[in-house]
């Protein structure tokens, strides 16, 4: 009778606030607009002592979406509390989109996969097996386009859960390590519900959002996730000073995808100066790199002297260098990851990896066979940009070690049945092993299979040939 009652009380309540509930305080033309950087007048967030007074104030209901911020700036406690929710009010079918989480994804166990439903843009490991075992959903879709979803209303959120920093004196917060996607989510959503947590870095760029726009807000201040600051293994070392010697120049601007190998190739550039950064997401490497003077950012002729990113994971070393550092800009990713103004970069450089490349140079980055592993993200974004480089000189690279760790060849002579192509072959210009470049544009099939085989472990080399002629029905040649 009481949990009747109450989903009674959050009925009324939602019919009787008018959309969105951020402007319920004052209806002059001005607050029509949901631009976040503009304070709404007479507004002020409801503060709750506690997240799960928020969700009990909010009034998650039975088949919502959901918006959750990622990666660094994941909102934890607001999911913990959204789940804790969702299963105490029976709640079914609830859907919560997002990028890459850290930490847990509390509302993606089997337990509760009658509640909660995960659609991931780009997945991490939290959610992984929940999308294999079909209780999870995941978009294919590239990084710089995940803002149509919400901008063209194919995905209307009731709710966006945000981590911020906390306010200043005017009453601004800080998106702080992840903006990417977060701004177009949340102006789309009818209401916003903040984490506000003094450790989250204030960082600048489209990542200000004045505290009016919260509908409900809470403190929670814990330290943000932490990711990386091993050192690179021997054969990430060999590839990163490959590409360091040979492929980065003096003033290129730099992209490095997720993983240890583009944190290898920074570590490995510690001699060149002039260096850019233009990345979807960076990591503690750049620190050590803009200590050492390697990067000013003064060749870049858009965001000159700037460090332009997206969204970030890193260690405290990081964070506490983003902090209040207007030598950085977290930008839109539908700015950062747009070809175009990739391609407009000079020397832009863009490094990434993948989970295996045919002999023909298609290249798996999202699914190891039909298994999802993680997503398209901004790889084709950047390998695309780097190559349409209107300077003539972008470079456009894909590395990865030559075997897995049981010791399997990751150049197949094709890929595994089921495996996602995210970068064609038509995209791909140079792949890198510990064991040499093989440089692939303008090359031939057959070219292409020499090239790669040669990179590749020699262990497997033979089989590999044996292979290529029985696929291409003659002998790769130079």
């Amino acid at each position: 009778m009481a949990a009747a009652l109450k989903r009674v009380a959050c009925l009324t309540r939602t019919l009787t606030a008018s959309w969105p509930a951020r402007c319920q305080a004052s209806k002059s033309y001005f607050t029509y607009s949901m631009e976040p950087g503009m304070p709404i007048p007479d507004k002020q967030p409801v503060w709750t002592s506690t997240a799960d007074e928020a969700m009990e104030k909010a009034c998650i209901k039975s088949d919502d979406l959901v918006f959750a911020q990622g990666a660094a700036a994941t909102p934890l406690e607001l999911l913990r509390a959204l789940t804790n929710y969702g299963v105490c009010q029976n709640l079914e079918n609830v859907k919560i989109v997002h990028m890459h989480l850290e930490g847990e994804a509390p509302f993606a166990q089997p337990e509760v996969a009658k509640h909660f439903r995960s659609m991931s843009v780009f997945m991490g490991g939290n959610v992984r097996a929940a999308v294999n075992e079909g209780r999870a959903d995941s978009i294919p879709i590239f990084l710089h386009e995940i803002p149509k979803l919400f901008m063209q209303k194919i995905l209307r959120p009731r709710a966006a859960l945000i981590h911020v920093s906390a306010p200043d004196s005017r009453g601004y917060c800080s998106l702080g390590t992840s903006v990417d996607s977060v701004r177009s989510a949340l102006v789309n959503s009818e209401i916003i519900i903040a984490q506000v947590n003094k450790h989250m870095p204030r960082t600048f760029g489209d990542a200000l959002i004045h505290q009016s726009h919260f509908d409900y807000a809470v403190e929670h201040h814990t330290p943000l996730p932490t990711h990386g600051g091993k050192p690179p293994s021997k054969v990430e070392s060999q590839i990163g000073q490959l590409i360091a010697d040979n492929l980065v120049e003096n003033g290129a601007t730099l992209q490095m995808g997720i993983g240890s190998i583009p944190d290898a190739v920074l570590s490995a550039l510690k001699g060149h100066k002039d260096l850019g950064v233009h990345s979807e997401m960076f990591s503690d490497g750049v620190v050590d790199l803009v200590n050492t003077g390697c990067i000013t950012n003064n060749k870049k002729i858009r965001h000159q002297g700037r460090i332009v990113g997206s969204f970030c994971v890193g260690t405290q070393k990081l964070y506490d260098f983003m902090h209040n550092n207007p030598f950085i800009e977290m930008l839109v990713v539908n700015y950062v990851n747009d070809p175009h103004i990739v391609s407009l970069q000079p020397k832009m450089t863009a490094i990434n990896s993948c989970i295996e490349v045919d002999i023909t140079g298609q290249v798996c980055s999202d699914s190891i066979g039909t298994r999802m592993y993680s997503g398209f993200g901004g790889q084709v974004d950047f390998i695309r940009g780097a190559a349409m480089g209107k300077d003539g000189m972008g470079k456009a690279i894909i590395a990865l070690p030559s075997v897995t760790n049981k010791g399997v060849s990751k150049i197949q002579p094709v890929l595994k049945l089921g495996a996602g192509v995210v970068t064609t072959r038509a995209h791909v210009r140079y792949v890198v092993t510990e064991h040499g470049i093989a440089s692939l544009f303008g090359k031939t099939l057959r070219q292409r299979a020499h090239a790669l085989i040669n990179i590749a472990h020699p262990d497997h080399r033979e089989s590999l040939e044996k292979s290529a002629f029985e696929r291409l029905k003659c002998m790769p040649c130079p």
